[in-house]
């Protein structure tokens, strides 16, 4: 598929056109056909449109005999050979051309069997059910599915799940980073402490300082369900257990003796562990390790995407453009998808106008350009991106005063245009309340890498069906594809299939995540494109998709339904 040129880069010859170098504009199926991927499956990654000006940037088509240059000298035949020569020399380079065109034009298919696809799928994935107590479940959830699929290299996605010890109720999120993964990686492991100690009672915190003052050792407030490949930062866990108590000192003076409401909590958390990720960052740390990693995870960013279920209340804070979405199955046995959040981005008309409204009118034509933040960032509300945060004054100080790594890295230096009147970005969730009821069945959150490519009542659809194992048949829907006899007999044969493996995936995000890769034009899995898709090389592999991660939260309907008696 690929062949050297006369200037050692690589050109692309997938037939008889053969892509080159920079020029003229080139088609986008030929790229494709080249990297044997249908064009499809580049949406909605990058579109066709896109594509194309990714191929005229990088190649031209032209229809010279060979890619560029020949690495044969040119073949010049005489005028007249009377001694044979001509002739041979006329084959040995027709040839020598037949072999190179074979050599170049050869796809070259690389597919991956069943046992590596679910290999790959299954490496990052995590089931806990919740421990029975005396024969009955006491919580209204009966367990939870995790699993990642890495896009980036090294993902920027993380996710956390965890037990309230000295509260009730249970904290799940999913956490979605950009410009690195740093800003992830500390929400995912700093956010829910910050919520825990928001929802303890005056008397429990009292108890705690009491204990960190006297050496004692203290009482757990999380119990983690965390996958081996979770990391935990060990370096940084004594600035994050200072910053922790510092918050928690300041709960102890402003006590007003009233309980806690989980709304106000979860809108406090996010916005002080956001603060506490910008203080950390100016202040600095004598440790030049730290001091590196906490102005990584200020200038990087995340949104975050968390639930807090206790007993029938769930409550859902978002902030970004990851998404929660409940599952209900109705009296007919049918799934229908209930939205839990809204995405703050340019598609959210409201949150549109309240970044407008923020922000003088002489900006109104700028704030929002190009449906991103600035001109530049998508999601309008995220921790960290210090960018969009701090004064250009104070951005430029820390710079300047910060690591030699940070100050030669570009993006740190970079001013957003038309950067006024800052901040233009905030960490403060959306929280949305819901009260279960026994037909709501599970809670799906899940990254935008997932709703970029399936549709939400798909979704609940497919993770209905998993989890019940009944599976309501609809026509089969060709939309307005040809298809043939033999088509269509293939088609009823890949849903026989289908249905005798519903339970290859044990793990309800797993089998989510293959049909969210896999599914062709037909809502099938395809093990072809399965792949093809599994075995993109890590700078093609961003391309087409985005990093996924997926938790799905079952509930104890006849918990729930108890609830709802008393």
């Amino acid at each position: 598929m690929f062949a050297a040129c006369c200037d050692g880069r690589m050109c692309v010859c997938p037939g008889p056109r053969r892509i080159g170098f920079p020029g003229r504009s080139c088609s986008p199926s030929l790229l494709l056909d080249a990297m044997s991927v249908p064009t499809q499956l580049l949406f909605p990654r990058i579109r066709n449109c896109d594509l194309g000006r990714i191929c005229s940037s990088v190649c031209h088509c032209h229809h010279n005999p060979l890619c560029c240059r020949s690495r044969f000298p040119p073949f010049k035949p005489p005028r007249c050979r009377l001694n044979g020569n001509f002739a041979s020399a006329f084959h040995r380079a027709k040839e020598q051309c037949v072999q190179l065109r074979q050599y170049v034009t050869t796809p070259q298919r690389f597919y991956l069997t069943p046992p590596q696809v679910n290999s790959i799928l299954k490496a990052n994935e995590y089931s806990f059910k919740v421990p029975e107590f005396d024969g009955k479940n006491i919580s209204s959830i009966l367990g939870f599915d995790s699993n990642q699929l890495p896009a980036n290299a090294p993902i920027e996605d993380r996710r956390s799940a965890a037990t309230c010890l000295q509260t009730r109720g249970m904290l799940l999120g999913v956490f979605d980073g950009h410009a690195g993964c740093a800003c992830a990686q500390a929400v995912s492991e700093r956010l829910f402490y910050y919520i825990a100690v928001s929802l303890l009672p005056q008397e429990t915190l009292l108890e705690i300082e009491h204990a960190v003052e006297n050496g004692r050792a203290l009482l757990p407030i999380l119990q983690w369900h965390k996958h081996p490949n979770d990391y935990f930062s060990k370096e940084a866990s004594k600035l994050y257990f200072n910053s922790l108590r510092t918050y928690w000192q300041e709960l102890i003076d402003l006590n007003t003796g009233e309980t806690t409401d989980v709304k106000e909590a979860l809108i406090n958390s996010f916005k002080r562990l956001d603060n506490d990720l910008s203080l950390e960052a100016q202040v600095g740390d004598p440790n030049s390790f730290l001091n590196y990693w906490v102005l990584r995870v200020a200038f990087s960013g995340a949104t975050a995407c968390v639930a807090h279920v206790d007993g029938v209340d769930l409550h859902i804070a978002n902030t970004g453009d990851s998404r929660a979405l409940l599952g209900v199955q109705e009296e007919d046995g049918s799934w229908s998808a209930v939205t839990m959040s809204h995405d703050h981005n340019a598609q959210n008309e409201s949150e549109v106008q309240r970044l407008k409204s923020e922000h003088p009118k002489s900006e109104e034509k700028s704030v929002v350009k190009q449906d991103r933040l600035l001109g530049l960032l998508m999601p309008f509300r995220a921790f960290g991106d210090v960018k969009f945060k701090w004064s250009i004054d104070l951005q430029k100080r820390v710079v300047e005063s910060g690591p030699d790594q940070l100050n030669d890295n570009e993006y740190t230096k970079f001013i957003p245009p038309n950067y006024h009147t800052p901040p233009y970005l905030s960490a403060e969730p959306e929280v949305i309340y819901h009260k279960l009821r026994p037909k709501d069945k599970f809670l799906i959150l899940a990254t935008d890498g997932l709703w970029e490519t399936m549709h939400r009542q798909d979704v609940v659809r497919i993770v209905g069906e998993h989890l019940t194992g009944v599976h309501h048949q609809q026509p089969i829907a060709v939309g307005g594809y040809k298809v043939t006899l033999g088509q269509m007999h293939g088609l009823l044969m890949e849903r026989r299939a289908r249905i005798s493996s519903v339970f290859e995936d044990q793990n309800a995000a797993t089998h989510l995540i293959r049909h969210a890769v896999g599914n062709n034009e037909f809502g099938a899995v395809d093990h072809e494109r399965l792949s093809k898709m599994l075995s993109l090389p890590e700078e093609l592999a961003r391309m087409y998709r985005d990093d996924i991660t997926i938790i799905v939260v079952q509930f104890n309907s006849h918990v729930v339904g108890a609830y709802q008696k008393q």
